[in-house]
């Protein structure tokens, strides 16, 4: 199967290893949940899916690749107790508790959070000595005579033998006691992950033209060759950071993330076409709805690369913009709702104050907590940043306010922050609308009309946005989408958020 459903296989195990009766007991007792093992090759997104599994169901992740373990390390160290057993008195060895298991308890008292999964990468690479204890632990859950604690989900990634010739093989009662789960490279199901991570547009228009470099692994004479899903994604985030600081992208830097000579050699080329189209192209003229004839009729001419690389191009603009559309309204949302809580005790200058600060420490607790359980995805850290950057402005207005109404003071100030968001919004539905009557006029009957509604669609960001805010030139290129309006019964609000309701 894919990585996405390899993703909800796993989800859905945690989610229903985690449900208890009506007496508060697991239905499934911890003893006889099996653990699943995740097979797939290196590099395809095992652990990126852990994180996002744990962020979506708000329970801890605790990870560790476990070629870095030794038996002593994984089992804990012996030790003599000193015991009478029928009147005699002996000495017994144990083992203190395992590291790992021990990193459980600890993260449980940190972060106060009791449920979690327990990730163990590379488990069946481990050494020799290991091997034993490895075996017992997916049998029994167990490292020397210390469970893993009730609530903790047991969760192994390794990686076919084909990969990793230090890969040890097991025996049937071992597999038998696993929820097996195979994983292969998939890049139209990648695509979604590499959406919401924020690709760079040049990674992803390159590899919807060539999706057999997504993922390759060749032997040659000079050895192991290889492209994986973490190299493009490593690769994206470098030559974003690289043009940030104008710092020239080049196959120096692409061939060390891309170990495939061949595939790194026309990644360059394209990417140095991406910068001359994003040159070349008035990018931002065609999103206005004024895009000149000679452009008009460059693209019409234009090879297929050529035209998906500026298809990407039109999308990445509007994209960008819609993400961080969905994101502010999200902290609008929730800013809505954290005000309106207070609002009855916001009487006074000093009432406003104080509740806007209970209100900042609450969630700036709620998110140390998230932290040190993993369990908050990039894009939730950046929403509780933003939203206890807006609740101290809150406060600062207030008390610098010579008003006697501080409520008013916020309404007026988060009011303000609607009505600039909305005019962002419908900024963004005019340009989206302006590519598709620039593909229109310029690709008429063309593929690349629907190019565009399925990228608009499969990016979840672009999706709900278009669904909230009903660019009617997207509907009317594929009616079978309408789908998508069942969203906007639960993103109606934003549109007319009244602070006074």
């Amino acid at each position: 199967m894919n990585i996405k459903d390899a993703k909800e296989q796993i989800k859905n195990a945690v989610t229903a290893y985690l449900t208890k009766d009506e007496l508060g007991r697991y239905i499934i007792p911890p003893h006889k949940q099996r653990p699943v093992f995740l097979m797939g090759p290196p590099g395809i997104g095992k652990t990126a899916i852990m994180e996002q599994i744990a962020s979506e169901l708000g329970i801890g992740l605790l990870s560790y690749s476990m070629t870095h373990h030794t038996r002593q390390s994984a089992l804990g160290l012996p030790l003599i107790k000193h015991a009478v057993y029928q009147g005699k008195e002996y000495d017994v060895s144990e083992y203190t508790m395992s590291e790992i298991i021990a990193s459980v308890y600890e993260l449980m008292e940190t972060s106060g959070i009791k449920n979690g999964i327990l990730f163990l990468d590379e488990i069946n690479c481990v050494s020799e000595t290991l091997t034993p204890v490895m075996l017992q632990f997916l049998q029994y859950k167990v490292f020397g005579k210390h469970e893993v604690p009730a609530g903790w989900i047991v969760v192994t990634a390794g990686n076919p033998p084909e990969y990793n010739h230090s890969v040890r093989e097991f025996d049937i009662a071992t597999w038998d006691r696993l929820k097996r789960v195979d994983v292969e490279p998939d890049f139209d199901a990648w695509k979604e992950f590499a959406y919401i991570s924020g690709m760079h547009n040049a990674v992803m228009t390159y590899l919807e033209i060539k999706k057999s470099n997504f993922y390759k692994v060749e032997t040659t004479v000079d050895g192991k060759s290889f492209v994986t899903a973490r190299g493009w994604d490593d690769l994206s985030q470098m030559i974003q950071l690289y043009e940030k600081n104008k710092i020239m992208v080049d196959e120096k830097l692409i061939s060390q993330y891309l170990q495939n000579k061949q595939i790194a050699q026309e990644f360059s080329v394209y990417y140095d076409l991406y910068l001359k189209y994003k040159s070349d192209y008035q990018i931002q003229e065609i999103l206005d709805g004024k895009a000149s004839r000679e452009i008009k009729t460059r693209a019409r001419r234009a090879k297929f690369d050529e035209r998906y690389a500026l298809l990407g191009l039109l999308l990445d603009a509007v994209m960008t913009e819609m993400k961080k559309a969905v994101e502010t309204e999200d902290i609008l949302a929730e800013l809505l709702k954290l005000l309106k809580e207070k609002k009855a005790v916001m009487t006074t200058k000093e009432a406003s104050v104080s509740a806007l600060h209970e209100l900042y420490h609450r969630i700036e607790q709620d998110y140390e907590h998230g932290i040190s359980s993993k369990s908050l995805s990039h894009d939730k850290q950046t929403q509780y940043i933003k939203i206890m950057a807006l609740l101290q402005k809150e406060a600062s207005l207030v008390q610098k306010s010579l008003s006697d109404a501080p409520f008013d003071v916020i309404r007026r100030d988060f009011n303000t922050r609607v009505e600039a968001f909305q005019q962002s919004a419908k900024k963004i539905s005019s340009e989206t609308a302006n590519i598709f009557r620039f593909g229109d006029e310029v690709f008429p009957n063309g593929q690349e009309l629907t190019i565009l509604v399925t990228e608009l669609t499969v990016n979840p960001y672009s999706a709900r946005f278009i669904s909230q805010y009903r660019v009617e030139e997207y509907f009317i290129h594929d009616k079978e989408l309408l789908f998508h309006q069942r969203q906007i019964d639960i993103l109606s609000e934003i549109k007319n958020l009244d602070i006074d309701e």
